[in-house]
């Protein structure tokens, strides 16, 4: 596993790397080859594609994975990690990223167009290695201020401010560059203990790794310059130089990524070197299919990546990949966003000119210093005391990008409150509110240069986490416990006088689920709904709760909502203050009949918005999104007395819904802890029980129903079937608890499961009469 590679620290060696070139094949992810050494053989024997043609232009050409750092079973992992923290992640298959090589003097220009012609090829194109890393020394410029990157904007992103935070200096806070050509032993660096993951440690441009660490994470040592965050916990670097003289960054992100856990931050120090017709020179790494891939799996699994716009001097948004199309391009239908924070570069002076060497257009998040930035670096092998005045480029920009990036992690993390994701970091360094302008934003196109005062006064002071709890003990975090136990939505049948006193902070009640659960028909009812604040330190204000019914259910969908009403709670404090709101009248018009109802709730305000019920159209989206996300939860859970309603048993209703989407498979199970001699069976639509092939013989009631008894103690899965779309079944829980033992309260609870995943349940509570 890669996590268990031995930590390397030998110096570079003095050298620039000589690999062959690679043609990179992204076949369709249908396309299922073995991932291993020689795959073309099945091509040949499935007839998939003629070989025959590329041998003729590569005698010697093979396919060779290009994922090769990263065991399977690990990629598999990572990605279904990603899926289920972030549910727009649409990941590709990696095992259909091919590399063929080939010996000198091959065709590959000719195998290119074969490849291109191929209908199992999606995207096909040259790697060449290793291209000028994307840095500019301008020697003969005039230098700036001694590291004025790192004062108060407007000629800055002030480092100095986020050194007054606790963390903002990157404390406790993990970093990997990607790139090669790293002097660990410098005197700016010898003292951070940087170990390399993985790859071959080779100079470049006077140790081009050297200068952009020394900018990251310089030691404040009082000799050569201070780092952006030079207290970092973690400084790792992985090379693109791979084992065994191959050349590749797609392979290298992965490897990094490996090891690497959410709200780490990944530099990628590459750009990419595109020799296509038009010669439009260097390119952003994200450019290729692979590296794509690659990091568009880093940022689902919650790693903030920056990465270099590369110095071509290109607008960005009217570049064509040949066979593809305008890939940066928003407005472009073949448009794709790894999610990493694109970086470009400006002049060192205010106000801040595009370089001309940076790219530019929409893809480019945000821009820094290009020029005149005073790092380590060395000349010859073994000094270990060199600077250079001018190192830049969008090198140097996305290096103070990282920084950056870093300081506002660590100081999230030092708070006690939480870190950025890759979307809301990428969201704060494009927001020009929170930035410096360049000299001409609508002719630059690079983004702002993030401030990090302005950030962090509005961020950490204002911005917030609005959550709903799901049970008692949630912290606001995306959690596998209860989805739809929350205390958080109380129902009333008469207005409380003081409910702060009654259900407040630091009140009895502050943790129970066990508030109110009955609606009264024919009068109105009242709900009130409790919200916290985990994120900042002052203050939110005009938080809006939207609060839904629907019947019992063990899957509350989006098509079973009827809204109730919503209140603005005009102030919630910070630092996870239970706040309860004023009363929602819930109409006597409005309610069908006494009873049992599932609430759902939606929290949110302007800076942290809830979502729309019409945002669940899709049920994957809805599941991971309640599963993950703090601001909407539901209260399915039932208190009812232990006394029979019905013959020897209590029978309560309840549904068991499709999805809203499409048909899909769900599982059924009863989930009981009650007292000897209890009996408990599941009366459900007989369509039902046939499909679920319930393995427990029912009785018919009522022609098309049956009754399965169930064991009353312990779980017993009722069974499987393929639930339509917007189809709810309807069914019953029937409870018969001894006489002797109803002075007690015991739980019992069906669950709906979909891929074993739970989805939702209903739960009651059965107490003594006297207490229901």
């Amino acid at each position: 596993m890669p996590s268990a590679k031995k930590p390397q620290r030998e110096g570079p060696k003095k050298a620039q790397p000589q690999v062959r070139p690679r043609i990179v094949i992204k076949f369709r992810d249908e396309v299922n080859l073995p991932y291993h050494k020689g795959a073309e053989r099945v091509l040949n024997e499935l007839g998939l594609a003629p070989w025959k043609n590329i041998v003729e232009a590569a005698p010697d050409a093979t396919l060779e994975p290009v994922f090769v750092s990263v065991p399977g079973e690990r990629v598999r992992e990572l990605v279904n990690t990603a899926r289920q923290r972030t549910s727009s992640y649409r990941p590709r298959n990696f095992f259909s990223f091919f590399a063929l090589a080939a010996t000198p003097g091959s065709d590959l220009q000719a195998v290119l167009r074969e490849l291109r012609s191929w209908g199992i090829v999606e995207n096909a194109y040259i790697d060449r290695g290793p291209s000028t890393p994307p840095a500019v020394n301008a020697g003969d410029d005039p230098r700036s201020a001694y590291q004025g990157y790192l004062s108060a904007a407007p000629i800055g992103i002030d480092a100095h401010y986020a050194w007054l935070w606790p963390g903002g200096d990157g404390e406790d806070r993990r970093f990997v560059d990607l790139e090669y050509g790293w002097l660990f032993e410098h005197e700016d660096l010898a003292a951070q203990d940087i170990t390399l993951i993985s790859g071959e440690n080779t100079s470049y441009v006077e140790f081009h790794g050297t200068s952009v660490l020394g900018v990251v994470c310089g030691v404040d040592n009082t000799v050569g310059g201070v780092g952006i965050t030079p207290n970092l916990e973690s400084i790792r670097v992985v090379s693109e130089m791979r084992d065994g003289g191959i050349f590749s960054t797609a392979d290298a992100v992965l490897d990094a990524v490996a090891v690497m856990a959410p709200g780490d931050v990944l530099l990628i120090e590459s750009q990419y070197s595109d020799e296509g017709p038009e010669q439009v020179g260097f390119l952003p790494r994200d450019t290729q299919s692979d590296v794509f891939a690659a990091v568009s799996l880093a940022t689902a699994l919650g790693i903030v990546v920056v990465e270099a716009a590369g110095n071509g001097g290109n607008d960005l948004d009217a570049y064509t990949l040949e066979g593809v199309g305008r890939i940066f391009d928003p407005a472009s239908d073949v448009f794709r966003d790894s999610g990493a924070i694109m970086v470009g570069a400006a002049t060192s002076l205010t106000p801040h000119e595009r370089t001309n060497s940076s790219n530019y257009g929409a893809r480019i998040d945000c821009y820094a210093w290009g020029e005149n930035i005073d790092s380590a670096t060395s000349y010859a092998d073994g000094v270990t005391d060199n600077y250079d005045p001018s190192f830049g480029g969008t090198s140097g920009a996305s290096a103070i990008i990282a920084g950056a990036a870093l300081a506002i992690q660590g100081i999230g993390h030092s708070s006690g409150l939480f870190m950025m994701s890759p979307g809301q970091m990428r969201s704060l360094f494009r927001n020009p509110d929170l930035g410096t302008p360049s000299a001409n934003p609508a002719v630059d196109r690079i983004g702002p240069m993030p401030n990090l005062e302005a950030i962090l006064n509005a961020h950490f002071h204002t911005q917030p986490d609005i959550y709903i709890r799901d049970f008692p003990g949630d912290e606001g975090d995306p959690h596998d416990g209860a989805i739809s136990a929350s205390p958080d939505i109380i129902l009333r049948q008469t207005e409380v006088a003081d409910p702060v006193a009654e259900f407040g902070e630091g009140s009895p009640g502050e943790n129970s689920i066990t508030l109110g659960s009955t609606a009264l028909a024919g009068q109105d009812n009242f709900v009130y709904v409790r919200v916290l604040n985990r994120a900042g330190f002052a203050p939110t204000f005009d938080v809006t709760a939207t609060i839904y019914w629907s019947p019992p259910a063990t899957l509350v969908s989006p098509y079973l909502w009827e809204p109730v009403g919503s209140v603005v709670i005009l102030t919630v404090p910070g630092s996870d203050v239970l706040t309860v709101s004023d009363a929602i009248t819930w109409p006597a018009a409005s309610i069908p009949e006494s009873g049992h109802y599932c609430f759902v709730g939606l929290v949110g305000n302007e800076q942290d918005p809830a979502p729309n019920p019409t945002d669940f159209n899709d049920f994957d989206t809805y599941r991971l999104y309640i599963r993950n996300n703090n601001n909407v939860t539901w209260r399915n859970f039932n208190v009812e007395s232990n006394e029979p309603n019905e013959g020897d048993f209590r029978a309560m209703k309840f549904l068991a819904p499709g999805a809203n989407d499409r048909t899909r498979r769900f599982c059924l199970e009863v989930l009981a802890k009650l007292p000897r001699g209890s009996r408990l069976q599941v009366e459900a639509p007989l369509a039902l029980l046939q499909a679920m092939q319930a393995a427990s013989p029912w009785t018919i009631v009522d022609g098309d129903r049956g009754r399965v008894p169930i064991n009353p103690h312990g779980r017993h899965r009722l069974g499987c079937a393929y639930f339509p779309p917007k189809h709810a079944f309807p069914l019953r829980l029937l409870v018969h608890v001894p006489e002797e033992f109803r002075g007690h309260r015991y739980d019992v609870a069906v669950r709906q499961l979909y891929e074993a995943e739970e989805v939702g349940r209903v739960t009651w509570r059965l107490v003594p009469a006297a207490l229901a």
